[in-house]
């Protein structure tokens, strides 16, 4: 089952990509998007009549999709990481406080001109390098007394209050409204203005996190029945938990750089893909990455096309599907929860 849903979840990121591409406020033909691509794979020319849509192709929209595709697949993953290290149902890729302090430098950027003298890139290496401290502080406030979830939760959240706090007094103090306007839209995801060299870096994250990942999903199996249960199976409970922390806090910190806090993603895809799969880690870790590639393509087109020219937050939209769909799975299928 894993291997056919495997492969049907394939063929549906690959559709999802050329449908990405193709629709938006200026549509392109389906036939001209994969010729296009298959061009600029191959080489082959391109008349001069096409050369505008060629670019909204290739040079915007092919890496808006694949970086919707990578962040997708990363929330997925760390989601199912974190819920399975902090023995929380509840817990998300940002209930660690890195999204919080990632919003600080990029808040900082949007409203004070931080790091303006790298251009493109200053809000997200001033998003990544407060995610980073962020990182360090939780990790710093929470290993005193050993670094379990009780704690990690805990001292993520305290410091997630923290850290908003700090955002939301920058965008209050802004001197400009559209400056405090960009740090929101950016605090709630946004995929607006992406180029190709905001790729790599997110991509080689989300595949080596996610290979790692896989490769300890038995210490994952084993951490979720708790650390008794771990301990007796042979795991060190807090070398693992440590790792997976940075880890998970790093692959965070990465997405959040180039796609700002995108909500409700890590929280809702680990849950829906355990039911289709259960909660073996090894079958979860295969299918997760794969539907949150194609869930948020989907809500990136969604964000471009519902209020056409403008652009929606990416949250709204995961909030407005995650919300409702969080509800039936607490209402419904109590079990995933721990039980009713």
């Amino acid at each position: 089952m894993t291997k056919r849903l495997c492969a049907g979840l394939t063929a549906l990121l690959l559709l999802s990509v050329v449908c990405g591409v193709a629709l938006g406020p200026v549509s392109v033909p389906f036939t001209d998007v994969v010729r296009f691509l298959k061009a600029a794979v191959v080489g082959d020319v391109i008349q001069a009549a096409e050369a505008g849509a060629y670019r909204i192709v290739w040079d915007i929209r092919l890496p808006r999709v694949l970086l919707a595709a990578v962040v997708g697949a990363g929330l997925s993953v760390v989601g199912v990481a974190i819920q399975a290290m902090v023995r929380n149902a509840l817990a998300d890729p940002y209930v660690l406080g890195i999204s919080s302090g990632a919003s600080v430098g990029a808040t900082a950027v949007a409203t004070m001109g931080l790091f303006a003298s790298l251009g493109i890139y200053a809000l997200s290496t001033a998003a990544f390098l407060s995610a980073l401290i962020a990182m360090a502080l939780v990790y710093l406030a929470a290993r005193r007394g050993g670094l379990t979830p009780l704690r990690l939760v805990l001292t993520g959240t305290a410091m997630a209050y923290g850290f908003s706090a700090i955002a939301m007094l920058l965008v209050f103090q802004a001197p400009r409204g559209e400056a405090a306007r960009a740090a929101m839209f950016w605090l709630l995801g946004s995929l607006g203005g992406v180029t190709w060299a905001s790729l790599p870096a997110a991509a080689v994250t989300v595949v080596a996190g996610t290979v790692y990942l896989r490769t300890r999903a038995k210490q994952l199996n084993a951490m979720s029945m708790g650390d008794e249960t771990a301990t007796t199976l042979g795991v060190d409970v807090t070398r693992t938990r440590k790792t997976l922390f940075v880890v998970t806090a790093a692959m965070t910190g990465v997405l959040v750089a180039v796609s700002g806090a995108v909500g409700f993603v890590g929280l809702m895809l680990p849950h829906l893909v355990r039911l289709v799969v259960g909660a073996d880690h090894r079958r979860v870790l295969t299918i997760a990455p794969l539907a949150g590639a194609c869930f948020l393509i989907w809500v990136d087109v969604a964000a471009r096309l519902l209020a056409a020219p403008e652009e929606l937050p990416l949250g709204v939209i995961t909030a407005a599907l995650g919300v409702p769909c969080f509800v039936f799975l607490m209402r419904g299928r109590g079990y995933v929860f721990g039980g009713k």
